[in-house]
């Protein structure tokens, strides 16, 4: 099932560059994105509502480390979405795509420090080759 998850989010990922290269041509990127940010938060909000998440939820739910790691996420959440828009405003969609793909290549490496994950020849090999054809692709 993870694996369907991940293919769609693959394609709706797909989807934000294109939309968002499309609808950045007169809008400030700083701009849309915080409105972009508004939409998801609403968006998840009514997701969230109609599934029952909230139902037993209060704010002692998480624990000071649980709050702790899911603000720094939002704040890196934010960091990212707010490079990646000035990218895609000033570059042409593939190449801010493929090189902001490569945070896969920063996941596998932050994965084995962190974590603790695997870091076998093979997710190393992946890896080169990542980056590899992110280079080749954005010196085209």
């Amino acid at each position: 099932m993870w694996l369907i998850y991940a293919l769609l989010s693959s394609i709706t990922a797909a989807a934000v560059a294109i939309l968002g290269k499309l609808g950045l041509s007169g809008v400030d990127s700083t701009l849309a994105t915080t409105v972009r940010s508004f939409i998801m938060a609403g968006f998840l909000f009514l997701v969230s509502l109609s599934l029952g998440k909230f139902s037993g939820f209060s704010l002692k739910t998480f624990t000071g480390k649980d709050w702790m790691l899911i603000v720094l996420s939002g704040i890196a959440g934010a960091l990212s979405w707010l490079f990646y828009f000035f990218a895609l405003k000033y570059g042409l969609a593939t190449k801010v795509v493929v090189i902001d793909r490569l945070s896969l290549v920063f996941v596998i490496l932050l994965a084995a420090m962190f974590l603790g994950e695997s870091l076998g020849w093979r997710s190393v090999l992946g890896g080169l080759m990542m980056v590899a054809g992110a280079i080749i692709i954005a010196l085209k």
